[in-house]
């Protein structure tokens, strides 16, 4: 996090020089690039944990767009003008891009085998679920962890997901 405040304090002093587009390119490389990296771990997480890295995210929106801290409508600035995602759901969809490489044979192994569909168990093939393609969402024991771990935040990310959006 402060790596991510450290480029956008380099970064202000050259962005008169460049423009908007040529501006939000290089601070998503250099700063959303560092968000974005291993945020699946906060699957599930308090919104403590992440809202410091949307503090950062919030700056770098302002650094791009060239407003200043209590200007308004910077959620539409996010969502409308440079088509960001907020973190919560930038790890929602992190999670899910991961399960699509799990059942498509595109992620390590270890992954691969949390992501079990309902049909192929043989004891839950004749569930309405094992039709609609969903996967088995593991038990968990701890319930501030246990919910967090892969295993159990993957599978339900993706059960949550339309069944148009799964295929």
């Amino acid at each position: 996090m402060a790596t991510g405040f450290y480029w956008l304090r380099q970064f202000q002093r050259s962005r008169r020089s460049l423009d908007t587009e040529s501006a939000a390119t290089l601070v998503h490389s250099f700063v959303a690039s560092r968000i974005d990296y291993c945020n699946a771990v906060l699957a599930g997480a308090p919104n403590a944990a992440t809202n410091k890295l949307q503090r950062v995210l919030n700056a770098e929106a302002r650094v791009v767009s060239g407003t200043h801290k209590f200007d308004r409508d910077l959620s539409r600035l996010l969502h409308t003008e440079l088509h960001w995602l907020d973190i919560p759901e930038r790890v929602v969809y992190k999670l899910g891009v991961m399960v699509f490489n799990c059942l498509h044979g595109q992620a390590p192994q270890c992954l691969v085998e949390l992501c079990q569909p309902v049909a192929g168990v043989a004891s839950r093939q004749h569930l309405r679920s094992a039709t609609r393609q969903l996967l088995v969402v593991q038990r968990h024991q701890l319930s501030s962890y246990g919910r967090r771990a892969f295993c159990v935040a993957g599978p339900s990310v993706w059960n949550s997901l339309l069944y148009s959006l799964q295929n």
